[in-house]
């Protein structure tokens, strides 16, 4: 669902530069106005509530910042603009519990702002647990952490924050008080890292009792960050947001390092590591495993032809039928060049030959669009039904199937 942001700002032209920057980053649904008055009404007549605000702080007819409390007041989400700044300032946008503030000077702030809506557009699907038994000190953090629009989760003590854990594996931040009952911060650290990791999950730890030895304490039972309480909102938003954002880097990371950049599908490295434990857990509990090669046949006159843009689009065509005829429990593998690999996990004996029949004619019957043309291409596949004693075996016997394929003149289906 698109979103729907208010724009209170009665400079004109920067007025819509930010809506146009909004527009084009978020594909948002935007609604400008250029004072209290125009915005009292923009939020009377919404159709559908507004998930951020994005606010001047002076206006005409609001100069002391007025539209930040009426605008709160609805309980929406606030960023705040000012081109003039003071600690005094600071503060009192602060106790308006604002999302963030953006200082007016130049494309530098246009860059942040396009960042911070970003990051709140993606809080939305990041789960966030804050573990204290203090009811007031729990409520604070998790209201604060509710305004950047994280989904959020609170446990009183230690094994009901395990228990939540339990309900919500994917979890991607815990904030946790060092002196609770019976299990403190590092207790619970501990336990948490039993089964999840650093770069899996992130823990705060959060204590009112500031040194270093508890800092130290915190990190070395497997803590990514400490806070010490009490803390400005700001500092808390900072140290929250850098460590999911550092989550979200490794994520990119390792799915660079398992996927193919062209195609979307797991890549040979990927295949052959996980290949491997899922070819011993089918040995062990007796489980069939179906190994299918899969190379487009006449690859290279493709390129000549209509040049590697075409090709792409052809490997990205197969990936993506490759892609809806299997199962998420398969494991389906670009592995170089034009060649693509299918691990499927007890297919039916008698659907094997159908399935993979099916997906050659219906190939070689589905042209790719390129430049107003149409690009027929055909493909090979090998299959390897056979028990093996280990994933290379098992993906070689495939090969070999995939080769006499293409010697048996191309466009067809070997199985053993």
């Amino acid at each position: 669902m698109r979103e729907h942001i208010l724009i209170v700002e009665d400079s004109r032209m920067f007025g819509t530069t930010v809506a146009r920057l909004v527009e084009r980053e978020l594909q948002a649904d935007v609604v400008l106005t250029r004072s209290l008055a125009e915005a009292q009404d923009a939020l009377k007549s919404a159709e559908k509530p507004f998930d951020v605000a994005l606010l001047d702080l002076n206006l005409p007819d609001a100069p002391n910042g007025e539209i930040v409390g009426m605008v709160r007041s609805q309980e929406i989400p606030v960023v705040v603009f000012t081109a003039n700044f003071s600690d005094d300032m600071r503060e009192d946008i602060w106790s308006h519990q604002v999302v963030d503030y953006i200082i007016k000077e130049g494309t530098h702030s246009l860059d942040y702002l396009a960042d911070l809506l970003k990051r709140l557009h993606r809080n939305q699907n990041i789960k966030v647990m804050v573990v204290d038994d203090s009811s007031f000190a729990r409520q604070s953090i998790t209201n604060l952490l509710a305004i950047q629009k994280f989904d959020m989760y609170s446990a009183s003590n230690g094994n009901q924050a395990l228990s939540i854990l339990c309900k919500h594996p994917d979890i991607k931040l815990i904030l946790t008080d060092y002196q609770m009952p019976d299990m403190n911060g590092f207790e619970l650290t501990r336990e948490i890292r039993r089964g999840h990791k650093k770069e899996d999950l992130a823990i705060i730890g959060v204590s009112g009792v500031g040194n270093k030895v508890l800092s130290a304490k915190f990190l070395k039972n497997g803590a990514n960050d400490f806070i010490i309480k009490p803390f400005l909102t700001e500092e808390l938003y900072c140290r929250v947001n850098q460590n999911i954002e550092m989550l979200e880097a490794i994520e990119i990371n390792r799915h660079a390092s398992y996927h193919d950049f062209l195609t979307g599908l797991f890549n040979r490295r990927y295949l052959f590591e996980s290949g491997a434990h899922l070819h011993a857990s089918a040995t062990r509990n007796q489980l069939r495993l179906t190994a299918a090669m899969i190379d487009v046949d006449f690859f290279k006159k493709v390129n000549d032809q209509f040049g590697h843009e075409a090709g792409d689009l052809v490997l990205k065509d197969l990936a993506e039928n490759l892609r809806l005829r299997f199962r998420d429990t398969d494991i389906v593998a670009r592995i170089g060049g034009e060649e693509f690999c299918v691990l499927a996990i007890n297919m039916a004996p008698d659907d094997i030959e159908p399935v993979f029949n099916n997906l050659r004619t219906h190939i070689a019957h589905s042209p790719v669009l390129h430049n107003g043309g149409k690009i027929f291409y055909q493909v090979s596949i090998g299959v390897c039904t056979k028990t093996s004693p280990t994933l290379s075996a098992l993906v070689t016997a495939a090969d070999e199937q995939l080769y006499m394929a293409k010697n048996n003149g191309r466009n067809q289906v070997c199985i053993d």
